[in-house]
């Protein structure tokens, strides 16, 4: 079995192997998927090999979201006991998960990304990107986008391999990219856990890359007008993989609920007690189907 080696997170280092992790077992929220698998190409074949190699001796490292370091300064009060109120809903849907993995879909953002970790630290869960796995198999970001670029069928296939091995695990929080979604291969993967679309206006990501990613695939020359349209694009080819997740959290919604002025107020651990709240409906539902189906 793989050695799974934990980064350093706030001074403290995590070892072990992937018994630590349960294995998953097919969602008991989502329908059965698709085991069915495109043939790989010649070409694709020794990356893959590469990337199965990597995964099963070391590449997977993941990161146990733990609490932030504890500072002299008291937080606001509004803000404790929003912190309060989440960890309390974490430990009220934790048992009920039974370990089930989670899986965040969307536009790839910050906001997606600081709410997966957000998600692991309260659920004592831990955290991956499956990007980054992507990019770290294939010897970094560089390296990635030119395998991208010269043999899209096998990174594709990357994409799936990372996908499988993820989705034989329990206790993760992904950080799922675009191609989770683009194959029916992959979305049974995805069925394995819940999937959780995380719907952020266009415009909000298109900003974040424009300012906070400096260092993603879309150019820096480019302008934002450019940006979202390349998002808009990307966003046809991927929303109807989106809407087959089991819940969708929408920033502008939970901005209504929670009564925010606009999408800047919406805090990352409102969007996390939206998350939880959903989650703690699908687990209702399903005892509510167990108990139906108990004989008298």
């Amino acid at each position: 079995m793989a050695t799974i080696h934990f980064s350093t997170y706030n001074g403290l280092k995590f070892h072990g192997d992937s018994s630590a992790i349960a294995p998953s077992s097919i969602s008991p929220f989502s329908a059965a998927s698709s085991s069915s698998s495109s043939p790989s190409s010649a070409a694709a074949k020794p990356r893959l090999s590469r990337l199965r190699a990597s995964l099963r001796r070391k590449s997977l490292t993941a990161t146990r979201a733990l609490p932030e370091e504890t500072t002299l300064s008291a937080p606001p009060k509004v803000e404790v006991d929003l912190a309060l109120a989440l960890k309390k809903k974490a430990a009220d849907v934790a048992p009920e998960l039974k370990g089930t993995s989670i899986f965040l879909v969307g536009m790839k953002s910050s906001i997606k990304t600081q709410l997966a970790k957000l998600l692991a630290e309260v659920l004592r869960y831990y955290f991956f990107d499956s990007d980054a796995l992507v990019e770290e198999a294939a010897g970094g970001e560089a390296s990635a986008k030119l395998f991208r670029e010269t043999d899209e069928q096998g990174f594709r296939e990357s994409e799936a391999e990372v996908l499988k091995q993820l989705s034989s695990m329990g206790r993760l929080v992904v950080c799922a990219g675009d191609g989770a979604v683009q194959s029916s291969t992959n979305l049974g993967f995805l069925r394995h856990g819940i999937s959780i679309w995380i719907d952020v206006p266009l415009d909000i990501v298109a900003k974040g890359l424009v300012e906070d990613l400096p260092s993603s695939q879309l150019s820096t020359s480019q302008s934002y007008s450019e940006v979202l349209a390349q998002l808009a694009a990307l966003y046809e080819e991927t929303r109807v993989g989106y809407a087959t997740a089991d819940v969708n959290v929408s920033l502008q919604k939970v901005a209504s609920q929670y009564g925010r002025d606009d999408f800047s107020a919406v805090t990352v651990e409102d969007l996390a007690m939206e998350v939880l709240k959903e989650i703690e409906k699908l687990t209702r539902v399903k005892k509510m189907m167990q108990e139906a189906g108990r004989p008298f």
